[in-house]
C-alpha cells in the first residue's frame, strides 16, 4: 500500500504497520533515519522554499517490504507530498523503492535555481549598497539571515538522512536504490555548501553595510570639524572684542568696524579655498 497521511491519521494504517514502528512513531522518537529488522523510517522536516511558509513541518516516510507512508505534520506538507505521489502513481505504479527515490528526486526539483536567484539577489543587494544605497540594507539583511537560516537546518537534516540510509543493515533497500538515494546525499550537500556560501556573503554584506554607515559617519564629522574650523577665526575675533578694554584705537576710527569685516570674510574665503585644494570639502 502506498498512501498519505496526516499525523492523527496513523491509526487508519496500523493494521498494516510493523507494531513497534506504529508505537515508535506514536512516542515521536524519530528525529533522522532508523533501519529496523523489517522496516525503515525515514524523517525530515519539509520546508516550502517557493511558498509563502516560513515554518518547517515534520514528515516521516514508514517502509517495509509491502507498504510506504508519508505522514505529515500538517496540511500544507500533506498537500504537497500528495501532489508528489499522485504525479508518481498517475501514468505506471511505481515500485516502493523506485517511490522513495524519484519522491526525493521531485521533493529537490527547482531547488538550485532558487538558490541562484537567492544569489543574484543578494549580488544585486551588494551593487546597491556600493552604490550609496543604504536604506534597505538592514531589514533586507535579517529577512536573509533568517531565509538562510531555514534553508541550513532543512539540508543538514536531509543530508545526515541520506549518509545514514547509506548503512542500510536490514538489506531492505536494494543497492541500486542506495546509491541512487547516495547520490541525493551528494545533491543536498552541494546545496548545503550553496547555503553556506551565501551566509558568508550575507555576512559580507552586512560588514561592508557597518564599513559605509562608518564612512558616511566620518564625511558628516569632517564637514562639521571643517565648519569648526573656518568659524573658528572668527570667533576669536568676536571674543577680542567682546572684552572690555578702556582703550582700543580701532573703535574710534570710522573704518575699523567696515575692516573687521573684511578680514572675516578675507578668512573665511582662505580657508574655504585652502579645504577645497586639499580636498576636505
Amino acid at each position: 500500500m502506498q498512501k498519505v497521511i496526516l499525523a492523527e491519521q496513523i491509526p487508519e494504517v496500523a493494521s498494516y504497520m510493523v507494531p513497534e514502528a506504529f508505537r515508535y512513531i506514536g512516542e515521536s522518537r524519530i528525529e533522522s533515519f532508523e533501519g529496523f529488522e523489517t522496516f525503515d523510517l525515514f524523517a525530515f522536516d519539509w520546508y516550502d522554499i517557493h511558498g509563502d511558509q516560513i515554518f518547517l513541518s515534520k514528515v516521516i516516510i514508514y517502509m517495509d517490504k509491502n507498504n510506504i507512508f508519508f505522514i505529515c505534520g500538517d496540511k500544507d506538507s500533506k498537500e504537497h507530498c500528495s501532489g508528489i505521489v499522485s504525479m508518481l502513481s498517475k501514468d505506471t505504479p511505481a515500485s516502493n523503492e523506485q517511490l522513495l527515490y524519484r519522491f526525493f528526486i521531485c521533493l529537490f526539483r527547482g531547488d538550485m535555481d532558487y538558490l541562484d536567484s537567492f544569489e543574484t539577489k543578494i549580488n544585486d543587494l551588494l551593487t546597491d549598497l556600493l552604490s550609496g544605497e543604504l536604506n534597505n540594507v538592514p531589514g533586507e539583511v535579517t529577512e536573509q539571515r533568517r531565509e538562510l537560516l531555514r534553508l541550513k537546518r532543512y539540508y543538514e537534516q536531509l543530508d545526515i538522512m541520506f549518509d545514514e540510509i547509506a548503512i542500510n543493515d536490514n538489506r531492505l533497500l536494494s543497492p541500486k536504490t542506495i546509491r541512487r538515494l547516495t547520490a541525493l546525499g551528494a545533491r543536498t550537500d552541494r546545496y548545503l555548501n550553496k547555503v553556506n556560501n551565501l551566509q558568508e556573503l550575507v555576512s559580507h554584506i552586512q560588514e561592508t553595510y557597518q564599513s559605509q554607515l562608518a564612512i558616511q559617519q566620518n564625511d558628516l564629522m569632517k564637514i562639521f570639524t571643517v565648519i569648526t574650523a573656518i568659524f573658528l577665526p572668527l570667533t576669536l575675533i568676536v571674543g577680542w572684542y567682546g572684552m572690555n578694554f578702556v582703550y582700543m584705537p580701532e573703535l574710534s576710527w570710522k573704518y575699523g568696524y567696515p575692516l573687521v569685516i573684511v578680514i572675516s570674510i578675507g578668512i573665511v574665503a582662505v580657508l574655504i579655498w585652502y579645504f577645497k585644494h586639499k580636498k576636505w570639502l
